[in-house]
């Protein structure tokens, strides 16, 4: 049953796949759609700035990945060549104050290119907009998504430009921040938009609309709103959320003075969900978000039960989340403004200064049982060392305008290349012997944390962990000494700790007395 949340419930039939190209195939959305086209016999290839982060997914190998940014017309005109239908599904979500031009640039790049290779659809997936506000009203975010539409449409390519509001499904960002906000507080006094008019829809039924979206006649050049069977306030959305986890009702006090700005403050401090995701999505959350049209049933027909309802996919998201097999997650598009550097490496590292912290430790147990310990490392298994200190860094960070401390994992268990894991990020993984973390909180430099399983001879395995830090400027050497003095307690404690684990057999949902929880 679990599976319904992200199955399309599509049959490729007799029709010849198509060739579809995949931009944002990181993110929430792209990674799961990748699958859904595979299943209904479509040819993928995916456009990916970083085609690493992709390495581990489990239909990696069954896709085509190319490296290339969108903004870039070189690599997007390469990527199309040969390809039907093109997929544009990445949007500069608050990336700085420029991010609305870098969106207007990327779009008009996207268009020319598939209009010149030839491609027979470009199907985007954008945000839906209130019928009484003019776009120049409209919030950047909310103004932004509507522009791509207008210039994908204006392309000469055929495109279908689906609208949706809030999608819920397992890991959206939406469902994340109403979860934390109706999960952490039974009191709320809460911003005036609570009360404006919201149609969610689940995130399997945007997935239907975006693989059937392929196949839709060449004279299809237009927007369709898309939303589920329900018309809500967000109010109504927390009361049916404490309801469907078993929590009691929650007391919810509206005040005006709440600002959008104000808002993405009080919703960074609650939920795992940064402020620069924060502020776009109360942004939007100002203005009534309702399908003014259903038109996308003459392409899409409704099965029975479907559109979901918003209680189903509730459930259905509250299902994965308990299950442990959320497939992607809100963080896992890149976040705005985090470093991308390579890795200094050893011996032949010439970009300056690089201090390093290595601890080593012997450890009794197996390789095997280390490396459990190790991969389960982060969310609410902690960090093995020092919780205050680590949470007290996470608030900091998130006081910046960090992504902080709560992102946690994606899986209990697994971790796979780019995914984040609190305020760090999957870099490399070789299962069994090493996880290079990169960090993704605000500092004056750019910082990683390796560890390393070796197998010792004579039996046993041996623990080895290194943090670097390429400093930028004087504050980076100022802050390394700052924080040095407490390494041996935070990095020392860390590789203690886990040898320790590792020894006990211990769960590494389970940690040892000392870890981070």
């Amino acid at each position: 049953m679990e599976a319904e949340e992200t199955g399309t419930g599509s049959e490729a039939g007799s029709e010849v796949g198509l060739r579809c190209l995949v931009t944002g195939a990181t993110g929430y959305i792209g990674g799961r759609l990748v699958p859904e086209l595979l299943e209904a016999g479509h040819t993928v290839r995916c456009l990916a700035r970083t085609p690493g982060k992709l390495r581990d997914h489990p239909w990696a190998e069954r896709v085509e990945i190319v490296q290339g940014d969108v903004t870039d017309a070189a690599s997007v005109g390469a990527a199309m060549r040969g390809i039907d239908v093109a997929y544009y599904l990445v949007h500069a979500l608050a990336a700085g104050p420029g991010f609305e031009a870098t969106d207007r640039t990327a779009a008009r790049v996207f268009g020319e290119r598939a209009r010149a290779a030839g491609v027979r659809r470009i199907v985007y997936l954008g945000g839906l907009t209130p019928d009484d506000v003019p776009v120049a009203e409209l919030s950047p975010h909310l103004r932004s998504r509507a522009e791509v539409g207008r210039i994908l449409l204006d392309s000469g390519v055929p495109t279908t430009a689906l609208r949706a509001a809030v999608i819920i499904g397992s890991g959206s960002a939406s469902f994340e921040m109403l979860r934390y906000l109706t999960e952490r507080l039974p009191v709320m006094v809460t911003p005036s938009w609570v009360s404006t008019r919201i149609q969610p829809i689940a995130v399997r039924d945007v997935l239907r609309c975006l693989v059937a979206a392929a196949r839709m006649p060449e004279d299809v050049n237009r927007a369709f709103d898309i939303g589920g069977p329900d018309i809500l306030t967000y109010r109504d959305m927390m009361q049916r959320y404490a309801r469907a986890a078993g929590l009691p009702r929650r007391l919810i006090v509206p005040v005006p003075v709440l600002t959008p700005r104000l808002s993405s403050h009080w919703i960074g401090l609650v939920t795992p969900v940064p402020r620069s995701i924060a502020r776009p999505l109360a942004e939007s959350l100002r203005y009534e978000v309702v399908c003014r049209e259903h038109d996308i049933t003459r392409y899409v027909p409704e099965l029975p039960g479907r559109p979901f309802t918003f209680d189903r996919a509730l459930a259905l998201a509250l299902q994965r989340v308990r299950e442990a097999k959320v497939t992607t997650r809100w963080s896992s598009a890149s976040v705005p403004g985090v470093p991308s550097d390579p890795l200094p490496t050893d011996p032949d590292w010439a970009g300056g200064s690089l201090y390093t912290d290595v601890r080593e430790q012997d450890v009794d147990a197996s390789p095997g049982a280390l490396w459990r310990v190790v991969e389960g490392i982060g969310g609410e298994h902690g960090w093995y060392s020092f919780p205050l200190a680590w949470a007290v860094r996470g608030r900091l960070d998130r006081l910046v305008g960090g992504v902080g401390l709560r992102r946690g994992r994606r899986d209990a268990e697994r971790l796979r290349v780019g995914d984040s894991l609190d305020f760090w990020r999957v870099e490399e993984i070789e299962p069994g012997r090493l996880l290079r973390l990169r960090a993704e909180m605000r500092l004056p430099g750019l910082a990683w944390l390796e560890m390393y399983v070796d197998e010792r001879e004579g039996g046993g395995s041996r623990y080895r962990q290194r943090a670097l830090f390429h400093p930028r400027g004087l504050l980076g050497h100022a802050y390394w000494w700052s924080v040095s003095p407490f390494h041996a307690v935070v990095f020392g404690g860390m590789a203690r700790n886990i040898a320790r684990a590792a020894n006990q057999g211990a769960d590494p949902a389970r940690p040892v007395t000392g870890a981070a929880v």
